[in-house]
Parts: structure tokens; sequence; C-alpha cells
């Protein structure tokens, strides 16, 4: 698992999820606007952070906007990644009126979805306090994981594999499927030899077991901090280990300690509450 720098993403990973969103919500039409506004009238919206957070989606909530109102223009106070105190103007938006009130829910559904991992992500950052690196899974929402680990990103975690593709991962329920570790890692270096194979190991018999085949990364799932010590030490210089499972942010400093590389958190994207942020709108 390789850092990926913290960078904006790429308007094509998230203009289509942006337009299905804004057919979902605003359908034929928004029928309270259309009633209520004139077309031509202009507004300006202000976004605030309501909470103390870590803002990340600031892109996406623009192209809600803009794709209601290509002249919209925006001006961002703070970046995706910074973190903002409650009361803070994150951005300032200003066009159409009927059109920044019918992007409003989606713009802000994705800014507070997006916000809230990165900003738990920073929690377990701040708690990992720079001796074990936290990692995301794949536990995302469908359809929207390139956004969610860019979300992780933001909050200063790193990304674990984006898809099944993209790294070798041997679980317990392949290694009863596929005739143990030591036949599964076999099929697996026959198979594509060129990608470094991680197993994962729920005992320290595993553990032994798996370094005997020569794996080179080993996932240590639910086991006891004593015994997580234990394997980190057996692993020393023949493979690097990642904790898995019971993963907390009460329990990470004590994880920290055990010399283990790799934390890597469902939570992360499975269990991240929205975050308070509100769009202020009133006449320009």
């Amino acid at each position: 698992m390789k850092a990926v720098p913290f960078e904006p993403l790429d308007a094509a990973d998230y203009r289509e999820i942006v337009r299905q969103a804004l057919a979902e919500d605003v359908g034929a039409g928004d029928v309270t606007t259309q009633a209520v506004i004139d077309c031509d009238q202009q507004a300006r919206a202000m976004l605030l952070a309501k909470s103390r957070c870590v803002i990340a989606g600031l892109d996406v909530a623009s192209e809600a906007f803009r794709q209601l109102d290509p002249a919209v223009t925006v001006s961002t106070c703070r970046r995706d990644g910074e973190l903002c105190e409650s009361g803070t103007t994150v951005a300032e938006f200003c066009g159409r009126a009927a059109a920044l009130l019918a992007a409003e829910r989606t713009a802000l559904n994705f800014l507070q979805r997006l916000s809230g991992i990165a900003t738990l992500t920073r929690r377990f950052v701040d708690a990992a306090d720079g001796r074990i690196i936290v990692l995301d899974t794949r536990k995302t929402t469908p359809l929207l994981r390139v956004l969610e680990k860019y979300a992780v990103r933001a909050g200063g975690g790193v990304n674990h594999r984006s898809g099944l593709a993209a790294a070798v991962l041997i679980k317990d329920n392949h290694v009863r499927l596929g005739g143990g570790i030591a036949r599964a890692v076999a099929r697996m270096r026959a198979a594509r030899p060129e990608m470094p194979t991680e197993v994962e190991a729920q005992t320290l018999a595993e553990v032994d077991e798996a370094l005997q085949v020569g794996a080179d990364i080993i996932l240590l799932d639910n086991l006891s901090t004593p015994d997580i010590t234990e394997a980190v030490r057996r692993c020393r210089g023949r493979a690097t280990t990642e904790i898995s499972g019971g993963v907390t942010l009460q329990r990470l400093p004590e994880l920290a300690t055990t010399g283990a590389d790799y934390v890597s958190v469902g939570a992360l994207t499975h269990s991240a509450a929205a975050v308070d942020l509100s769009l202020e709108i009133e006449p320009a």
C-alpha cells in the first residue's frame, strides 16, 4: 500500500455521479422553486461549517451547481483537507437563485458525507500519531468508492486496494475453499507472480504458515494485542504486517505500539457520520 498524493479529483470521476444524483432529486423539476422564484433572479449562497470538521468534496458540490447553472461562480475560502472550526465560511456560490435552490440538497449530501469521512479519518490518523499507517477498506457505498476513498486521503489516510483487481488478498474464505494457506499462496504465485501476496491470519499458527510459504504481507485479523505484538516480532524482516478487526479510536494508540506497519479501518467509510454543514442563500 502506497500513499496517493492528495490532489483534486478528476472531474470525470464525479460528473456522471452528480448528474444521476440531481436527476434523482430534481426529477421533472423543482415545483416549489418554479412557483416561488423568478427564473432570472440572482442569489448568493454561503456554505457554512456548523461543527468542527475536515472539508472534502468541494469540487463535487460545485459540479452540482454548475450542472444546473453553467454560469455560477464559485469562491472557496477553504480547501479540501483543511480543518474548519464551527462558524467557518467554507465557500460562496453566486448564480441563478432557482439553480442554487434546486442543487442545494444534492451538493450538501455529497459534502456532508465526504467531509464526515475526512473528519473521522483525521481523528484516526491523529490517534495513530505517526506510529502506524491508517488504511481504508472496500467497505464503501456502492458506486461512490472513488469519492469516499478520496475523502479518506483528504483526512490524511492511505487507500488500500481500490478493487479486487488492484491487489492480492487471500482471506479466510479463500483459504477454506482453496485448500489451505500453502496451496492458495502457491496458486496465487503461479497465476500472478508479479503481485505482492497478502494473506489473512487469524491465529499465530496461521501467521507461521503464511511466513513459511513466503507471504509478502500478513493481515492480522482480530488478534489480541499481545498476539499482534508477537506476530509482528515473528514477521520482522520477513513480511509486512497489517492489523484488521476490532479497531477503534480508543484502541488505536495501543495498537500503534505493537510495531505493525498498517491498520485497516472499515469504519472510516462504513460508519462515518455526516458533518453539519449548511447553505445560506440570499438575494444577490
